[in-house]
């Protein structure tokens, strides 16, 4: 890869300010307890930055709800997903004026039929390492990821878990490699948009002619309506920026993927996001 070490490190260390709040009919002492506010890292998952946020609510709930087995996360009326990383949710579902971030945590009355249940850290990791794994499918035919040692997995894991880049990148960059000088065979990426199931398909970085493809053209192919005219109906967003339709989707695969190698792009019809994203949920 064309290693941008200076655009990777602005990404891994972009956060998200959140201020949490404890669900009010949840409450069982006479004190309300003050907001407990988080600079959340965009790259990470809710389920890995909660531990001091569930320590300092769980002295305010019921006893037998103080371990947080049935923690969840509520903003403006619905469940904020434990899998996808904290910088996507922000980006489907929020925009610029909201920051803080205000959430409502929730130790009971999980929402069965909208969540997964995340009961340990384990679960994100299985659920991370099999995202690497499909990723590495669809770039390499998963030969990077097969030829890795167990702890070189385990290093991914551990720099994700405890925010540390060069410990992270040192065995990324395999990930990001070109095999016999030839890019990746497809692009993994999944789109976003609200309410919603994500789309994924095959795309290749290479059109058959052998010209680079674009986000423009990825956008063509999975929306083919969204471009009439060279008018273009559709924004799409990614770690709070909005690439430009002519950029390189390769490149975009090496450097704006999150860690678990997925692109994860959020796309909203152009009149609702403009510089500021008008976004609800």
């Amino acid at each position: 890869m064309t290693e941008d070490k200076e655009l990777l490190r602005e990404i891994w260390f972009a956060k998200i300010p959140v201020c949490f709040h404890l669900a009010s009919e949840e409450i069982v002492n006479f004190q309300k307890p003050d907001p407990y506010y988080l600079m959340c890292p965009r790259i990470t998952y809710f389920p890995l930055v909660l531990d001091k946020v569930v320590k300092y609510f769980s002295r305010f709930v019921d006893s037998s709800k103080q371990q947080g087995i049935d923690i969840w996360i509520e903003y403006e009326g619905n469940p904020v997903k434990w899998h996808y990383p904290i910088g996507l949710s922000w980006d489907l579902i929020c925009d610029e004026a909201s920051l803080p971030w205000n959430l409502i945590i929730h130790f009971d009355n999980f929402p069965d039929d909208e969540l997964v249940r995340c009961n340990s850290r384990a679960l994100v990791q299985s659920m991370f390492m099999s995202t690497i794994k499909e990723a590495d499918a669809l770039k390499h035919r998963s030969q990077i990821i097969s030829a890795m040692q167990k702890k070189e997995h385990n290093q991914l894991w551990h720099g994700l878990q405890e925010e540390k880049f060069e410990q992270f990148w040192a065995v990324n960059v395999k990930l990001m490699e070109h095999t016999n000088n030839e890019p990746f065979r497809c692009i993994p990426f999944r789109f976003y948009q609200l309410n919603q199931p994500y789309i994924q398909r095959l795309f290749k970085p290479l059109s058959e002619n052998g010209t680079p493809n674009t986000l423009g053209d990825l956008v063509r192919q999975v929306f083919p309506s969204s471009i009439e005219d060279d008018n273009e109906k559709l924004t799409v967003l990614t770690h709070g920026i909005q690439p430009p339709f002519e950029t390189p989707i390769h490149w975009m695969s090496e450097h704006l993927s999150y860690p678990d190698n997925f692109l994860h792009l959020c796309v909203f019809p152009r009149k609702s996001c403009s510089g500021t994203n008008q976004k609800s949920s």
